[in-house]
């Protein structure tokens, strides 16, 4: 069986794209875990400023 031109082409275009796409939700998924360790690393930021401020209302 042989594939025209044309034919091989198409498939070496739609393997291009199908790359394409992937490297896209990669890069997605990348931005996204890193926004989630931003958001847990804030969490921890205040809950470290909740600790010392209670600590610091209880020496009042």
């Amino acid at each position: 069986m042989t594939i025209s031109p044309n034919a091989s082409m198409y498939l070496y275009q739609e393997l291009v794209d199908e790359r394409i796409r992937t490297l896209h939700r990669e890069a997605e998924a990348e931005r996204l875990a890193g926004r989630v360790l931003s958001v847990r690393r804030a969490r921890r930021q205040i809950e470290r400023a909740s600790e010392r401020l209670s600590h610091a209302l209880a020496r009042l």
